[in-house]
């Protein structure tokens, strides 16, 4: 429940109208911890383990670095699965949280239509991901 808390506060300051955070387990995959109302139920059943480097989620913890698409729908990139689209989320932003320096989780945010993600956008949400990072590991 505290998990489900800290993602509707940080989805209200970032106006998102979704978002998701996943803990890092010892079996590579990350799991999900809390999810905003909203998201298809075929969707969260996807998101509940996802296979460290599979889909947004997946290459924000591989990779240790915030994965953001203008437009998910259209986004060729590779880097969305599938069923990601379901969610009719427009602009994504995944980042990693962190405890110290290993990689505990991600953070998602998703907003309805095309959304460019800004530089400071980024790095706040970086910053939230921080501080939720310990609470995960």
């Amino acid at each position: 429940m505290r998990f489900a808390a800290a993602l509707a506060v940080v989805q209200r300051a970032f106006g998102a109208q979704m978002g998701t955070l996943h803990r890092l387990e010892s079996d590579e995959h990350l799991h999900l911890v809390a999810a905003s109302p909203g998201i298809p139920e075929p969707v969260l059943v996807a998101s509940r383990r996802i296979p460290l480097g599979k889909g947004i989620a997946g290459a924000a913890a591989a990779t240790a670095k915030p994965v953001s698409l203008c437009n998910l729908q259209t986004d060729t990139s590779g880097v969305a699965r599938p069923g990601a689209k379901a969610t009719g989320v427009g602009g994504s932003l995944c980042v990693p949280t962190f405890d110290g320096a290993r990689v505990a989780g991600t953070l998602g945010q998703g907003w309805a239509g095309e959304r460019a993600i800004d530089d400071a956008e980024t790095v706040a949400l970086l910053a939230a991901g921080r501080i939720l990072g310990p609470a995960l590991a």
